[in-house]
């Protein structure tokens, strides 16, 4: 299991971020991420890679998930 300091999830989000908008960036893969007790407060996650991640505990709320692949 994968462990991102709070930096690098930090910064694995913003890249999504762009990777939403279009203006680059990549998507945000934490497949096989230990993400628990996360603060992931109003994260867009919307299209995620979450397979297998473990979220137990992690603070979702106001989380964007909407075809996050979290199977």
């Amino acid at each position: 299991m994968i462990t991102y300091t709070k930096e690098e999830l930090m910064e694995i989000i913003n890249d999504h971020q762009k990777w939403l908008a279009g203006t680059g960036g990549n998507r945000a893969d934490l497949s096989g991420a230990n993400l628990s007790d996360a603060d992931l407060k109003w994260a867009d996650l919307r299209r995620a890679d979450l397979r297998c991640a473990d979220l137990s505990g992690a603070d979702l709320g106001g989380a964007d998930l909407r075809c996050a692949n979290v199977s």
